[in-house]
């Protein structure tokens, strides 16, 4: 067994001239965080998200709300035994997913990464996965092909290839499973 661990992680966010801040509890089997970002781009805007998971690091809730000079949108995503909701509503096209992708979050990159212990390594097999991405600002979700391989040890955790589409990136996690650093993407300012 184990204990839980409570980690607090600040990013810097390129694509969005941001910052985003998860406070995280690490469970052996799961974990629940919240967090708030502040960008620019493509216009200034707060997110404010709780996160959820169940055993084995699967999501069962993303809650988010995202404020601009203009309007606040609300989001609630959530798994239940792999049927998906929007808002209340069912979304087929999610079914076989385990885990939500919150755009321009790092955070949400921890779940698939703790279940399959791809920071600890070893190994070289891709793990494919179907996730629910939700993009930023707008909180639209949209099932999302996305490939993690471990690729080394690194001196805090591990290197880990992400892939999506025509998009590659070497990310490095540290021991728990949190990135550090998300070439393109973030990079952290707190470890």
């Amino acid at each position: 067994m184990g204990s839980t661990r409570s980690r607090v992680r600040t990013w810097e966010i390129f694509p969005g001239m941001g910052y985003t801040t998860a406070w995280v509890d690490l469970a052996p089997r799961g974990l629940s965080a919240r967090g708030r970002a502040v960008g620019l781009v493509p216009e200034p805007y707060w997110v404010t998200y709780a996160l959820e998971t169940s055993g084995e690091y699967v999501t069962s809730r993303l809650s988010v709300t995202v404020e601009t000079g203009t309007s606040t949108h609300e989001l609630d995503l959530r798994n239940d035994a792999g049927r998906w909701t929007v808002d209340g509503a069912y979304r087929p096209d999610l079914d076989g997913a385990l885990d939500c992708d919150l755009g321009l979050c790092p955070l949400t990159n921890t779940m698939p990464v703790l279940r399959h212990g791809l920071h600890q390594g070893p190994g070289t097999e891709p793990h494919h996965f179907l996730m629910a991405w939700v993009s930023v600002p707008d909180l639209a979700v949209s099932a999302n092909r996305q490939t993690y391989t471990h690729l080394a040890r690194a001196e805090h955790g591990a290197r880990i290839r992400y892939e999506s589409g025509d998009f590659l990136a070497d990310v490095e996690f540290d021991d728990d499973g949190l990135v550090l650093e998300y070439p393109s993407l973030a990079a952290a300012l707190t470890h």
